[in-house]
């Protein structure tokens, strides 16, 4: 069986944003990638969580084709796919359908970043993708929200944003492995519910100072990061 390190990662992702209260019934799917092989591993499509095995991740190519696994991969590969060809340093993607991060998405709207929570993994607001035209939907749905996500990141550092929200749809969260994609959907929706409750208790407040939101993510992130230990 190829892949059993990543199989075993991609199923532990899976299960952490159910465990987290993330997804309901399948709504969501998690995936790990394999650089050095090109081969992705990704839970298959519609399968109840508990049912799940190692041996039941699906393995593609970069292209989507599958490479092993006698079950049809989720039905968002196409949009994980283009995320790892446009995101060289990203090692996992995690889709749920998360209550308040979900909210926002179909409200249209960025969160912005309130508060320092937010700043520790996020540098700026959550990004908010386009709609789709009718043709994108049309040629192929799920590797258009792929190019969708990717156009919204023309000339940033995937890394300091590491999730997004797609417009009218949920959001896709991704890291340097399939865990660390997973911690990050676990950390968006609880950002996406602290700026649900701020901006209800106060419609006017307004984002963190830049300065503090800088030094909470720069003291956990980059050269001079000084949280945690070394």
């Amino acid at each position: 069986m190829k892949l059993e390190k990543l199989r075993t990662e991609v199923l532990a992702a899976n299960l952490e944003v159910v465990n987290r209260g993330l997804v309901l019934y399948t709504f969501g799917n998690a995936s790990g990638i394999d650089r050095e092989q090109g081969l992705v591993a990704i839970k298959p499509s519609g399968v109840p969580y508990e049912s799940l095995t190692p041996a039941d991740m699906v393995i593609t190519d970069v292209e989507g084709k599958v490479v092993e696994g006698s079950l049809r991969p989720s039905s968002d590969l196409a949009t994980h796919i283009e995320i790892y060809k446009a995101f060289p340093n990203v090692g996992g993607v995690v889709h749920t359908h998360s209550l308040f991060a979900t909210a926002w998405a179909q409200a249209g709207r960025e969160i912005p970043c309130l508060g320092t929570t937010h700043a520790d993994y996020f540098h700026g607001p959550v990004p908010l993708t386009a709609h789709l035209t009718t043709e994108e939907i049309d040629e192929g749905y799920e590797r258009a929200t792929g190019h969708a996500v990717v156009r919204r990141f023309a000339g940033m550092d995937p890394l300091t944003a590491p999730g997004v929200l797609v417009i009218g749809h949920a959001p896709f969260c991704w890291g340097a492995t399939a865990m660390d994609a997973a911690h990050h959907a676990v950390i968006l929706e609880e950002i996406a519910t602290m700026a649900y409750y701020a901006t209800t208790l106060n419609p006017g407040c307004g984002q963190l100072p830049q300065a503090v939101q800088d030094k909470h993510y720069f003291r956990k992130h980059g050269a001079k990061a000084y949280y945690g230990q070394k």
